[in-house]
């Protein structure tokens, strides 16, 4: 039953992507904040439907400590990621992103001691030469992918690359120190856990940034995108860490990347980011390599 869950992670993690392109015209700590706070009402919703919120008494020190660990790595690859996508392409920023599986599966040898098998070592090279292609695919001027071109940042379209990057490593160690943090706790409450320290962190970020002034600047067709953005996240989350729950870290983090397609799809036919020759194979191997780790 987990991997119906993993998969249902993937699908409305990728449309998230571009709900949040969509809406991050604004400072992107703003959007992100915004976004996390209908995260929180979700997932704390979802919580009193199960039950699960009666559990919070029960939680151990060792757990709670690992669920704000999650959270934090959470919110720290939520900032870059969203940070990423206000400065560069969906196509190319979900690829590095998602890439965060090679690193999930070599930390969940060393500290979880799950097996990595022939098959995931061939999925680890696949994603990593997947990811090479589609991130450093044929340049595009902006106009082409339907974005304006920003004469007063010339080299606006490289910076995404770093926040990108950080991105993966701050998801991957979301994956490992959640599973370690849920042994105990319920996935739902574990997941509202972590959503108010996240949400801590991303108006602490606001705040920090003296950007408070642009939350007004929030038209309603970006407010409309930014709120559906946290609800895709909101149940993403919930299906994810279902099945990180019940299943093998590896695999779920491995069918979660597959949301790699959605958000191609949909940057494509939405978000007119065209994608070339280099990047439709990038793609494949990437989606090949992931597919390889999952047996």
């Amino acid at each position: 039953m987990w991997i119906v869950y993993a998969v249902m992670s993937a699908l409305f993690a990728g449309v998230t992507s571009v709900f949040a392109k969509i809406g991050i015209k604004n400072n992107s700590e703003v959007v992100t904040a915004v976004r996390t706070g209908v995260v929180l009402v979700f997932s704390w919703l979802m919580t009193f439907i199960d039950g699960s919120f009666v559990q919070i008494a029960q939680i151990d020190l060792k757990s709670l400590i690992f669920l704000i660990l999650s959270g934090l790595a959470t919110g720290g690859s939520w900032l870059c990621y969203y940070k990423a996508l206000e400065k560069g392409e969906v196509s190319k920023v979900a690829p590095i992103d998602k890439s965060s599986a090679v690193l999930t599966v070599l930390l969940s040898f060393i500290i979880l001691k799950e097996t990595v098998t022939l098959f995931k070592g061939v999925g680890l090279a696949l994603v990593a030469i997947g990811t090479f292609l589609m991130v450093f695919s044929g340049k595009r001027k902006p106009e082409e992918n339907g974005l304006k071109k920003d004469i007063n940042h010339p080299k606006k379209s490289k910076s995404w690359i770093v926040y990108a990057i950080l991105s993966a490593v701050f998801a991957s160690l979301t994956a490992i120190l959640a599973k370690v943090g849920i042994k105990n706790v319920g996935s739902n409450l574990a997941t509202a856990l972590r959503t108010c320290v996240v949400l801590v962190m991303a108006w602490a970020m606001v705040f920090i940034s003296g950007n408070t002034s642009e939350v007004k600047g929030l038209t309603k067709k970006d407010l409309l995108f930014v709120v559906l953005s946290g609800l895709a996240t909101g149940v993403s989350w919930l299906c994810y860490y279902k099945a990180l729950k019940d299943g093998v870290t590896s695999a779920v983090v491995s069918i979660d990347k597959l949301s790699i397609l959605i958000s191609v799809v949909f940057s494509w036919t939405v978000l007119k980011e065209k994608p070339d020759i280099k990047s439709m194979v990038g793609l494949a191997v990437l989606t090949g390599g992931t597919f390889c780790m999952l047996f």
